[in-house]
C-alpha cells in the first residue's frame, strides 16, 4: 500500500468514529436529560455522512494542510435545545462533557484492545495486524486529543459549556455571545498566537502534556487489565 494511502487510512478511520462518537454523545446525553432534537432530527446515528460540515471537515482541513498551518476542523455540531432539558443549566454542563468522556472511554478501550492483540510480536510479514494497531493506536491519540482540546475553557470548545454553566446569569449569557467570533477565536488560538509568539503554542504547551499524562496512566492501568 503506497505510503500516503496508508497514511490516510491509519488516522482517517479512527479520526471518523472518534469525531462521530463525540457528536453522537452529546445527543445521546440531551435525550436522556428531556431533549429529543437530535433524536428526531435522525442525528443519533454512527453514519459519518450525517456528520460531515462541509467547510469545517473538509474545506479548512485542506485548506490549512496546503498552507502548512496547523490542522484543525469541526463536525456539523449535533443540536441540542437546552431550554427542553429537565434542568437546562445543569444538564447542558453534562451534554457538554459527554462528548470528551466518550473519547476518553473508546481510547482505553483501544488500550484494552491493543494490550490484548499484543500478544505475540507483530512482524513486517503481518501488514494486516500491523494496519490494526496503527489504527489502535492513532485511536488513542486521536480520542485523547480531542477529548482535551475540547475541554479548554474557550467558545466554542465543550470546555466553554461546562464553565457557563458555573457563570453568574447574567455573565453567562454574555459568554455564550462569544460563539459568534467562535472561528476568529480558534484561528487566533491555533494559527496566529503561535506564529507571533512560538512560545504560547496552545497545542504543544495546554493540550499535549495531559494528552501524554492520560495516555501514560491508561497503558498502565490497562496492562493490569488486559
Amino acid at each position: 500500500m503506497p505510503d500516503f494511502i496508508y497514511s490516510i487510512a491509519t488516522w482517517l478511520i479512527p479520526l471518523t468514529i472518534a469525531i462521530v462518537f463525540h457528536e453522537v454523545a452529546h445527543g445521546w446525553t440531551a435525550r436522556a436529560f428531556g431533549d429529543p432534537t437530535a433524536a428526531k432530527l435522525g442525528r443519533l446515528t454512527l453514519n459519518p455522512i450525517k456528520h460531515v460540515d462541509p467547510f469545517g471537515t473538509i474545506i479548512l482541513p485542506m485548506l490549512l494542510a496546503l498552507a502548512s498551518a496547523p490542522i484543525f476542523g469541526w463536525a456539523k455540531p449535533v443540536p441540542v435545545n437546552a431550554a427542553r432539558l429537565r434542568n437546562p443549566r445543569w444538564h447542558m454542563v453534562l451534554v457538554a462533557a459527554a462528548g470528551p468522556l466518550s473519547n476518553i472511554l473508546l481510547a482505553f478501550v483501544a488500550v484494552l484492545v491493543a494490550l490484548a492483540l499484543l500478544g505475540p510480536s507483530i512482524g513486517q510479514d503481518q501488514p494486516v495486524a500491523l494496519f490494526v494497531m496503527e489504527n489502535l493506536r492513532n485511536f488513542v491519540a486521536i480520542n485523547l486529543f480531542l477529548a482535551v482540546f475540547n475541554l479548554l475553557p474557550v467558545p466554542p470548545f465543550d470546555g466553554s459549556r461546562i464553565l457557563a454553566g458555573f457563570l453568574p446569569d447574567g455573565l453567562r449569557a454574555r459568554w455564550y455571545g462569544l460563539d459568534r467570533y467562535a472561528l476568529l477565536i480558534m484561528i487566533g488560538l491555533l494559527v496566529v498566537l503561535p506564529m507571533l509568539a512560538p512560545n504560547l503554542n496552545l497545542l504543544g504547551r495546554i493540550v499535549t502534556p495531559p494528552v501524554e499524562w492520560l495516555m501514560t496512566r491508561m497503558v498502565w492501568i490497562a496492562s493490569f487489565l488486559a
